[in-house]
C-alpha cells in the first residue's frame, strides 16, 4: 500500500466504513489520496453484525485517526431482510429492488456522516457505493450522490457560509472485479472485509445471498484470492 504523508499534512476526511469490501477499498483510496481517515460505522441492528467487527479491524489496519461505531437500531422500523424477520433471498441476483434493501439507509447514514464531518471541520466524505455490480438499491445511484451533495450545502452551517462538502464515491462506476483488483493493488486482503447478509451459525459466509454471489463472481473474474470461508 502507498505510504501516507505525515499526519500533520493530511486533511481530514470522514469515511462511511461498513466493513464490506467496497467500503474497505474506499477507505484505502482515501488514505492513498492523502487524507486522514475518520471512520464511521453504523450499528443499525443488522443481521450480519460480524461486519461491525470487520470494520473495526479495517480501521486499525488502515491506521484511522478515529473510528466511531454509532448505535442506530433500525430494527424498530423493520421493512428489510437485514433488520426484520424476513428471509434473505438465496436464489441468485434478480432484477428489481430486493428485500435486503433497508429503507433510505444511505440517506440516513450519509446524513450522520455529514454531521460528523461538519463537527470535525472536514469537508470530504467518502462512501463506497457502486452502481454497476450491485443489488439495484436506489441509494447507490450517481443521481443520489449528486443530490446529497447539493443537499449538504443547504443543510449545514458550513454550506451556508460557502464551504462546499465533497462527496467522494470512487467505486461508483467500477465493476466488482475492478474493485477486487483495486483491493489487490492497495495491498488489502479481501478476507479482512465481510459481505455476507446471512452468516452461517459456524461463522462462515453463506455463499448464496446476493452480496456473496456478487463478491465471489468479482473475485473469480479478477483472479483475486479471497480468504473468506463460505458455507456453500
Amino acid at each position: 500500500m502507498v505510504a501516507p504523508s505525515p499526519t500533520a499534512a493530511r486533511p481530514d476526511a470522514v469515511v462511511l466504513l461498513s466493513g464490506g469490501l467496497d467500503s474497505m477499498v474506499t477507505a484505502a483510496l482515501a488514505r492513498e489520496q492523502g487524507f486522514e481517515l475518520n471512520a464511521l460505522t453504523i450499528d443499525y441492528g443488522q443481521r450480519h453484525r460480524v461486519e461491525i467487527e470487520a470494520a473495526g479491524a479495517i480501521a486499525r489496519r488502515l491506521e484511522a485517526a478515529r473510528h466511531i461505531v454509532l448505535p442506530l437500531d433500525l430494527r424498530a422500523f423493520g421493512g428489510s431482510a437485514l433488520t426484520d424477520a424476513i428471509a434473505v433471498p438465496k436464489g441468485g441476483v434478480e432484477p428489481g429492488i430486493p428485500v435486503t434493501y433497508v429503507p433510505a439507509r444511505n440517506l440516513v447514514f450519509l446524513s450522520l456522516t455529514l454531521a460528523w464531518a461538519e463537527a470535525l471541520g472536514a469537508r470530504d466524505i467518502f462512501i463506497g457505493v457502486n452502481a454497476l455490480d450491485y443489488s439495484g438499491y436506489p441509494d447507490c445511484r450517481p443521481e443520489f450522490i449528486a443530490g446529497f451533495a447539493a443537499l449538504a450545502e443547504l443543510a449545514t452551517k458550513a454550506g451556508s457560509e460557502g464551504e462546499a462538502f465533497r462527496i467522494h464515491a470512487p467505486l461508483q462506476h467500477l465493476r466488482k472485479a475492478e474493485i477486487a483488483r483495486e483491493a489487490q493493488r492497495l495491498g488489502l486482503d479481501p478476507g479482512w472485509s465481510w459481505s455476507c447478509y446471512d452468516p452461517a451459525s459456524d461463522g462462515r459466509a453463506c455463499g448464496m445471498c446476493d452480496s456473496c454471489r456478487l463478491r465471489r463472481a468479482g473475485m473469480d473474474e479478477a483472479g483475486v484470492a479471497d480468504s473468506t470461508r463460505y458455507a456453500a
